[in-house]
């Protein structure tokens, strides 16, 4: 199959990168930016910038009827998960592909209780640095989006199709040979870097430099191994170096999206990381002291908005 049409919910960080990367190649009407009215004249009257540049969008309203996509992306925040599977069905046909762009490690689980789960391919984006204030987006580092099916070592048409496409599109991306282990690790690191420094830090220099914040971090990544050898996932105490090396490529004047979300006072994705980590720690009956503390301070913190 060959992807042609694109929908893509969710103008973060993400979002505004990949849209503005696709943009540059696909014909305006075949790359959709599926928003609600209020979002589309919001964009429409500001604009959407992507380091610098006007990003040059077609925006479609979740009712309208389009005609299905080839791939849909999504790209939201995981407390707007829900809303936005239900936002994108008048762009689904029975051969779409779904991409999540999404931190964490249940996202396409969300997806797969309403649209086939083998029309998911799963994704992991990292090393990305970027800082977005308002509708405006800018990076150093583009990161890299690893893709990949959730039997080790299988390449199907699906991955192939999505592979070929980004390629075609510029983006960065690798196929992982175990994608279910390149997404725990970057949970893990999300669980570290995203809560250490928005709770202790300020950017992504606190998480690099020796400190509270950066021994924090290393502690909360520490606590999802344990519940990934329950899960049957290969990480070990082993893998935190390289992710590690990961923060050190990183923007130092950067900052984590969850930081980002609380200095603007937004609700965070606390639960997606600690609360995750909580929930399989009760589950399993594994102390997870770390995450505790972060989520009841980043519950606190919230509290206050």
């Amino acid at each position: 199959m060959e992807i042609k049409k694109v929908s893509i919910i969710g103008l973060g960080a993400l979002g505004i990168l990949v849209g503005h990367r696709f943009s540059k190649k696909m014909a305006k009407e075949d790359l959709r930016i599926v928003a609600d009215e209020a979002r589309i004249k919001r964009y429409r009257e500001e604009g959407v910038f992507c380091s610098g540049e006007r990003c040059d969008f077609n925006y479609v309203l979740p009712e309208e009827r389009t005609g299905p996509s080839d791939l849909i992306i999504f790209a939201v925040k995981f407390g707007a998960m829900e809303d936005a599977i239900k936002a994108v069905k008048n762009q689904v046909g029975p051969n779409t592909l779904f991409v999540s762009l999404l931190n964490g490690i249940t996202s396409e689980e969300i997806i797969a209780k309403t649209y086939p789960t083998e029309n998911i391919v799963y994704t992991v984006a990292q090393g990305m640095d970027a800082v977005k204030e308002g509708n405006r987006l800018t990076y150093m580092n583009a990161g890299v989006v690893f893709i990949g099916h959730t039997k080790p070592g299988e390449l199907s048409p699906k991955v192939q199709a999505v592979a070929e496409f980004f390629e075609k599109m510029g983006l960065p991306y690798k196929v992982e040979e175990d994608i279910k282990k390149r997404m725990w690790g970057k949970f893990m690191l999300n669980v570290g870097i995203n809560q250490a420094v928005s709770v202790f830090g300020q950017d992504y220099s606190d998480a690099q430099n020796p400190g509270q914040t950066r021994d924090v971090m290393i502690a909360a990544m520490r606590e999802v191994i344990p519940l990934a050898e329950k899960e049957n996932i290969g990480i070990s105490l082993d893998d935190i170096p390289y992710w590690l090396k990961l923060i050190d490529t990183l923007n130092p004047q950067g900052k984590p999206s969850m930081r980002q979300d609380v200095e603007a006072k937004r609700t965070s994705e606390v639960e997606m990381l600690a609360g995750a980590v909580l929930m399989m720690s009760n589950k399993y009956g594994i102390k997870s002291p770390i995450n505790e503390m972060l989520y009841e301070k980043l519950k606190t913190i919230e509290s206050t908005y």
